[in-house]
């Protein structure tokens, strides 16, 4: 994609994430995306097809990028913990900094049809085995304890979108930076992390 397109590309994305948290999937037209973005109407369609690929296309795109932030920062720690812990605060930090994504990630795409959930499940299932790699290492290398791999897992990640969830709906805006060395503190617990 050349430059200009790509940057077209990205305002789009960036409208349409604008657009989904205030007013809805399924309430939001794609000529309010297009206001948003500052293109006519059928701009968008040179992009995608529909509003679901707008969806799809935004969920694989941002999560690809916080996934690639998780990733590098990962690559940098000694530990399990400090990998885990590290998960935790880019995990939150980042939602914090992209408050929309966060709407669109924990309210609109979980309403969306099966088709659509199936579509975005890959930057998920990524997400997931970057988990378990993490986790499966701190086994090995007897850091943490922890017999069943898929349910450390599905209780960390439980743990950061249950966070993440409550902040969304949260009548009044908090901060999640306070929340990082609570949630930091559980995980240690649960899978009985020493200094």
């Amino acid at each position: 994609m050349s430059k200009p397109r790509e940057e077209k590309y990205q305002l789009i994305l960036d409208a349409a994430t604008e657009a989904f948290a205030e007013y809805g999937y399924f309430s939001c037209q794609v000529s309010k995306i297009a206001r948003l973005a500052g293109v006519a109407d059928g701009t968008i369609y040179l992009y995608f097809k529909n509003k679901e690929d707008i969806l799809v296309s935004l969920f694989s795109e941002r999560m690809g990028q916080f996934i690639q932030r998780i990733r590098h920062d990962v690559i940098l720690c000694q530990t399990t913990q400090e990998r885990l812990s590290t998960i935790v605060r880019t995990h939150l930090r980042y939602m914090q900094e992209n408050r929309s994504l966060a709407v669109v990630t924990q309210i609109e795409v979980r309403q969306s049809d099966p088709q659509i959930r199936e579509a975005i499940s890959g930057p998920l299932r990524e997400y997931f085995q970057l988990i378990e790699q993490v986790l499966a290492e701190g086994i090995e290398k007897q850091e943490i304890v922890l017999s069943d791999i898929k349910v450390g897992r599905q209780m960390f990640f439980g743990t950061l979108d249950a966070v993440i969830s409550d902040w969304v709906i949260s009548k009044k805006p908090r901060s999640l930076v306070g929340v990082e060395d609570t949630v930091i503190a559980l995980i240690r617990g649960a899978f009985k992390i020493e200094d």
